[in-house]
């Protein structure tokens, strides 16, 4: 069975990786890498939308990523135990009308022993910015290692 190093119990520095690698993965904008991780009957709550499985969480993905467009975000842990990792996020947008948002959240893991993850519960919320309110600036893709994080940003 394939495995997806780091694997529970989860440390403080495990955890942290991978709450970083899956801001990079989320960050590619690619539902068919994003989904990888996930376990084959992997149930989530987002908002008001409930997947369960790879194939829908695919489709989540894509209707995400349709209509939040130039998508960067950060996430950060929480806290962690055991087969659970806490984190907390932000992530900058726009949709077609070029109307700016930030979303804020947190979400809650849960790893099987192969290090997939089988559960994934967030909370958001939408804040309407301005241009000129905007901290994200990297270029499309993978947040730079120098680009400073929520806790730098005072988010």
């Amino acid at each position: 069975m394939e495995i997806k190093p780091p694997v529970p119990p989860f440390s403080q520095e495990t955890a942290t990786q991978k709450v970083r690698m899956a801001e990079d993965a989320w960050n590619t904008r690619d539902p068919d890498r994003v989904v990888l991780v996930y376990t084959e009957d992997t149930r989530w709550r987002n908002r008001a939308e409930f997947p369960e499985g790879r194939e829908q969480v695919r489709q989540f993905l894509q209707r995400k990523w349709a209509k939040e467009l130039d998508y960067r975000l950060i996430k950060e842990l929480w806290a962690c135990s055991g087969n659970r990792i806490a984190v907390r996020f932000a992530y900058e947008w726009h949709d077609a009308t070029g109307v700016w948002f930030r979303s804020y959240g947190n979400e809650n893991w849960e790893f099987n022993e192969q290090g997939f993850m089988m559960r994934r519960y967030a909370s958001i919320n939408d804040l309407p910015i301005r241009e000129s309110e905007r901290k994200f600036f990297w270029p499309l893709g993978r947040r730079p290692d120098e680009h400073p994080g929520l806790s730098d940003l005072g988010l």
